[in-house]
């Protein structure tokens, strides 16, 4: 995307935004921006729509919001809105198909956090648990509505007919040019996987909270109790008007202090930047600057 197609498609996301009356405040606004963005110049797959409003009210004006977008500039046509359970994303479908593709293949190894245990430790994903199983059954599922020419048939279900039927409840395949909205709840059905650890993997983290649904309080109590590192990836972007504004937050997420008391020197976190980074390098006419912040968080709270 050169620089002059982002101003474009911010004009476009500016006039959608007016024609369908959704008045956002000016930090969700921003927010919006950066995620749209970030979509269509493939630094992220999948973001999580937590600002705007409420549900229903927010997936109507979504897709409401998409819709025109996509009718005034062909950039936003590989933009869907998804919904898993009370959640909802909006997803680049190319770069989603690409991103579980190499999930499956295990091109980036990718470390969970398990919160089953007091204190937290950090692990590999077990394929020969039940969760393990389940959650990579998940994943398969998503092949199936992000599919990837050329997907090796092995990483794939034995039975596609029984996983399909399972995903009965999606309104239509995601290759549907008529469908925006895509409900995919079915995915988490007869399974012990959460909502969090699901969201670690779609938002493309480097490490994934794992826990079953069996151990939600243990996992809030593990985890409220522990100083945590806060992991900001930052960018800039180009052709703003205010030049002496600071960078903008692309994702962020945390991570137990006593897992990563090395900060960004950690190998899983200087691999994770290098990964950004080389997407980066082909969209730096819209991003001037890519960088990762690390802060600490004192034990707090927390909602899973």
């Amino acid at each position: 995307m050169e620089a002059a197609e982002a101003e474009e498609a911010l004009k476009v996301l500016d006039a959608s935004l007016f024609a369908i009356k959704w008045r956002l405040k000016s930090s969700a606004k921003r927010r919006l921006q950066i995620d749209v963005l970030a979509l269509c110049t493939g630094m992220r797959p999948v973001v999580m729509i937590d600002y705007g409003g409420k549900m229903p009210e927010l997936q109507e004006r979504l897709c409401a919001f998409l819709e025109h977008c996509q009718k005034e500039a062909s950039i936003f046509e590989q933009l869907r809105v998804m919904i898993i359970e009370e959640m909802i994303y909006l997803v680049h479908v190319e770069e989603m198909a690409k991103y579980v593709s190499s999930s499956l293949s295990s091109e980036v190894e990718l470390l969970f956090v398990d919160l089953e245990q007091d204190p937290p430790k950090m692990k590999t994903l077990d394929d020969k648990n039940l969760l393990g199983m389940q959650f990579i059954s998940i994943q398969k599922l998503f092949s199936l509505y992000f599919p990837l020419e050329g997907l090796r048939n092995d990483l794939l279900p034995p039975d596609t007919t029984e996983l399909r039927a399972d995903m009965g409840s999606v309104r239509e395949p995601i290759n549907s040019q008529s469908s925006l909205l895509m409900d995919l709840s079915s995915c988490m059905h007869d399974t012990k996987v959460t909502v969090p650890t699901l969201n670690g993997w779609l938002l493309g983290y480097p490490l994934v909270y794992l826990f079953s649904t069996d151990h939600i309080e243990d996992a809030i109590y593990n985890l409220s109790t522990k100083f945590l590192h806060i992991y900001k990836i930052l960018v800039f972007r180009n052709n703003t008007p205010n030049k002496g504004s600071q960078p903008e937050e692309l994702m962020s997420f945390s991570v137990p202090y006593d897992l990563s008391m090395r900060g960004s020197n950690e190998p899983w976190a200087e691999a994770f930047l290098g990964h950004l980074q080389s997407k980066w390098g082909s969209c730096k006419q819209t991003w001037s600057s890519l960088e990762m912040e690390v802060s600490e968080c004192y034990p707090q709270a927390i909602a899973l």
